[in-house]
């Protein structure tokens, strides 16, 4: 069968009881391939010394990862070295043998991380691959990697599941970005199949006893001069508003809305939205001084710049507050739990907080009890009246 290929026909490509070929009817030797298990992967396919030369086949991707007019750029490529005398498998083979994987993790942050991804999952991928990837497995060439040492450096994180499953998602993410420029064999993923642990999802809600003892712990350390007026400014705001860390780290002010009473950032991690404040949040704003020449409403020690890293002021804050145990994103599970428990449905909390996923804001509903007293009261009484 030859047909041009383009995306709808790819798309379109009927499955079989087994491999099967779609050849590209503009550029001889491109083509489709189809297995019974519904995979889809681009191909070129070429002779060597003539018409009774060896037939040779080399898998250019997979559907999905790789585009119908990417894999046809990378067909042609591979045709130019066949008529330039090359044998692109060799070549590929040799590419394959002589790549260590610390220097094609340094070009996946180039061409991945730094492009791809947002700030703070820039941040998580990269120190996941300094500290734990790099360490095992950087010096191994990237077609030696295996399954069993994918699944080694994951055992080896058992004390810390939340990172050995974040370690295992950034290998998946680069050993597929390796399939799809060759340096591995496509469908040879060597981190599938790794089970991951299970993790603890840690809810830490501060008490109304618990905010009270924060909220004069921020009022001693600006009496006492402890920490930057502007750290305790941003607790002060995370506290108020259920906002991220780094909405509010970097927040501008020119993403503040007086007249709509919103703070309206052009990104988060779940894209545009607004933050609605309350009287309280505002009065904060409106205390804070504005520095010429600075953008941001938290100011940093770096002129025209923001602060990076609170976690130091947070320490001695909760110190002294003894809150020893809670995170400062506890903060925003905090402002959840008091929606939660004031009795507002959890589609309007998973607006507040900007949750792009329903299930996200379900774990709070185990907090709503308020309702389900007066129901249980109410069957109770119904009962024993008659």
């Amino acid at each position: 069968m030859a047909q041009r290929l383009t995306k709808r026909v790819v798309d379109a490509a009927e499955v079989g009881i087994k491999d099967h070929y779609i050849w590209d009817s503009s550029l001889k030797g491109f083509g489709l391939k189809v297995t019974p298990s519904g995979r889809k992967v681009y191909i070129v396919q070429y002779r060597l010394g003539g018409r009774k030369g060896r037939t040779r086949r080399v898998t250019l991707g997979q559907h999905g990862p790789l585009t119908t007019e990417e894999a046809r750029g990378l067909a042609k490529k591979s045709l130019g070295q066949v008529s330039a005398g090359t044998d692109p498998a060799a070549e590929l083979d040799k590419t394959r043998a002589g790549s260590l994987m610390t220097s094609l993790l340094d070009k996946f942050d180039e061409q991945h991380i730094e492009v791809k991804l947002k700030p703070k999952s820039q941040e998580d991928y990269r120190r996941n691959i300094r500290l734990y990837i790099k360490p095992a497995l950087g010096h191994m060439l990237v077609h030696q990697v295996t399954r069993q040492d994918v699944a080694r450096l994951h055992h080896s994180l058992r004390e810390k599941p939340y990172v050995g499953n974040r370690v295992i998602s950034v290998l998946s993410k680069f050993f597929n970005w390796c399939e799809k420029f060759g340096y591995r064999e496509e469908g040879k993923n060597p981190s599938r199949y790794i089970d991951k642990y299970k993790e603890k999802k840690r809810q830490r809600f501060l008490s109304k006893i618990e905010q009270e003892r924060l909220n004069l712990a921020l009022e001693q350390a600006r009496s006492e001069g402890v920490i930057s007026e502007y750290a305790i400014y941003a607790i002060q705001l995370l506290c108020l508003t259920g906002a991220r860390l780094g909405e509010i780290l970097k927040l501008k002010w020119e993403y503040v809305n007086w007249e709509k009473g919103t703070l309206d950032l052009p990104d988060s991690k779940t894209g545009e939205k607004s933050i609605y404040l309350n009287e309280a949040a505002k009065d904060t704003l409106a205390k804070i001084m504005r520095q010429v020449n600075n953008p941001y409403v938290i100011c940093g020690a770096k002129p025209g710049e923001h602060i990076v890293n609170l976690q130091k002021s947070w320490r001695r804050i909760r110190s002294m507050a003894d809150l020893d145990d809670v995170r400062l994103h506890d903060l925003r599970h905090t402002f959840a739990s008091i929606a939660v428990s004031s009795g507002m449905s959890l589609p309007l909390i998973g607006a507040l907080l900007g949750h792009s996923q329903p299930r996200t804001t379900a774990r709070y509903a185990h907090l709503a009890s308020g309702p389900l007293r007066d129901a249980v009261e109410k069957i109770g009484l119904e009962i024993k009246g008659r």
